[in-house]
């Protein structure tokens, strides 16, 4: 029995993480504060950032989910004098992606709802991120298998978020090319080689940008915006594991991802 526990994280010590990050998340619901714009102004350039007590409240969520995680981590009896950075990465970016959509909703039933499947989704990846430690874990393939579906939902989210929120060009390009990066590079880094791609992850980061940058001004929806980018993401993630780890020859690992970004495409068309 001592040895099945060993492989979950303390409860109270996920207690409290979970309700450190939710609290922060209501905090923007409770407390009112004037927007401030931050502006620049040069010679045939103007650029303006509206910063509002959302943003840094999300961005203290995503403080705290990741030195959390690090003190969730630090306890797993596997750990030793490893570094436990790459489990650090997915939890911050996920309370990073649930506080926009929770910004944006209205206040209501619906924020409620959204509230809720934030925190089940925090606990699952806190959880999964623990359970990875140890590749030996009866739970690790489940949890593995959860990681890489849960990271791609989450850029579709972000996606989705960002054209629901408007934001221009000089802010999405960026945003898209570090959360594809970082998504790609924990997924790659999951494929059991123990291996950072980093090559691989600068690339699909800099497609899934520029594919943004192309469709920025395209009479898309949201999630047509979400699923034209969040296909590519998959298919290169898959080409990458597909040539560097199962040596697959360059013919045959592109069929799959041809046919992921068909069907995501078409599937974003039918949405209209």
């Amino acid at each position: 029995m001592q040895e099945k526990r060993s492989y979950l994280p303390d409860a109270d010590r996920m207690g409290v993480l979970i309700a450190s990050v939710l609290l922060t998340y209501a905090l923007t619901r409770i407390v009112q504060s004037p927007r401030l714009t931050l502006t620049v102004a040069l010679p045939g350039f103007y650029f303006a950032f509206p910063l509002t007590l959302g943003t840094m409240m999300t961005l203290l969520a995503a403080a705290l989910a990741a030195s959390g995680m690090d003190w969730l981590t630090r306890s797993h009896p596997s750990l030793g004098k490893k570094s436990n950075v790459e489990h650090l990465l997915l939890p911050t970016l996920t309370t990073f992606v649930l506080g926009g959509p929770l910004a944006l909703l209205p206040n209501g039933s619906v924020w409620w709802a959204a509230f809720a499947f934030s925190a089940f989704v925090l606990v699952c990846v806190f959880l999964a991120e623990y359970i990875t430690i140890d590749p030996s874990a009866p739970s690790y393939p489940f949890a593995r298998s959860g990681l890489t579906a849960l990271s791609y939902a989450l850029f579709l989210i972000l996606a989705t978020a960002l054209r629901l929120s408007g934001a221009r060009m000089f802010l999405l390009v960026p945003v898209l090319f570090i959360a594809a990066a970082l998504i790609s590079l924990r997924i790659l880094h999951l494929d059991g080689t123990d291996r950072w791609d980093f090559p691989w992850a600068a690339g699909i980061g800099i497609v899934c940008a520029q594919i943004g940058a192309g469709l920025h001004y395209w009479p898309l929806t949201a999630i047509q915006f979400g699923l034209a980018i969040t296909g590519p993401l998959y298919a290169l993630t898959v080409l990458s594991t597909s040539i560097t780890t199962e040596n697959i020859p360059l013919r045959r690992a592109v069929v799959s991802p041809i046919i992921i970004i068909a069907l995501a495409w078409v599937s974003a068309i039918f949405l209209n």
